[in-house]
């Protein structure tokens, strides 16, 4: 995570849903906004702060599991849009 805070290029939404979908948060346990940041922190420290590791999982899922890509990554990105509006 040190990396993330030191890096002065602020994430991007889209940046911050691609962490969130590598995470193990799912949709179906309704996370509250809290939740959906602590998951990006989380995963973002497990990954060594490297985004690029989530990014690879994103992909990685991405081709094993077509059929679900796309509700996950629409998930995400409606979460973290709903989680960091709130915080602002």
């Amino acid at each position: 995570m040190s990396n993330m805070l030191m890096n002065p290029v602020t994430p991007t939404i889209s940046d911050l849903a691609q962490i969130l979908f590598s995470s193990e948060l799912q949709a179906s346990e309704h996370p509250s906004s809290e939740e959906v940041r602590t998951a990006i922190v989380d995963r973002l420290c497990a990954c060594g702060g490297d985004h690029a590791a989530c990014t690879a999982v994103v992909a990685q899922e991405a081709g094993d599991h077509p059929e679900t890509y796309t509700a996950r990554m629409r998930w995400a990105l409606l979460a973290v849009s709903k989680a960091y509006t709130t915080a602002a």
